[in-house]
């Protein structure tokens, strides 16, 4: 019903800045609540932030709080996490996901992209 595409991932120097994103499609108008998740090499995936349905909540892991910001454009159907003071510890494939209710556990998310990565060079 949703399609997911994430973009803006590739090669970063440690310290630099990235503005990911994630384009939505198809049944798109019921407005579901996005999140951003990553997952390293021989890691679990990871919560990253997530944004309410109305773009009022956000949520943050503390890794990246003070870091990163998500935000959302529901006229253009897109979700965006911008990336400041990267470390090569954020070193992983991004993936957006959407859910009908903002949460921070990846198991209750309904939709997925295939992923963007973002390598941070050191």
């Amino acid at each position: 019903q949703v399609q997911l595409v994430e973009s803006g991932g590739g090669l970063v120097q440690a310290g630099g800045s990235r503005r990911l994103s994630c384009a939505a499609s198809g049944r798109t108008d019921s407005s579901y609540a996005m999140a951003w998740f990553r997952q390293a090499p021989g890691k679990d995936r990871e919560f990253v932030a997530a944004v309410s349905r109305s773009g009022v909540t956000t949520y943050y892991a503390d890794s990246v709080k003070g870091r990163f910001t998500i935000s959302r454009d529901n006229a253009k159907n897109t979700m965006y996490l911008q990336m400041n003071s990267l470390k090569p510890e954020d070193t992983a494939i991004y993936y957006c996901a959407a859910t009908r209710i903002i949460t921070r556990q990846a198991r209750l998310y309904d939709y997925w992209g295939q992923g963007t990565q973002v390598t941070v060079s050191s």
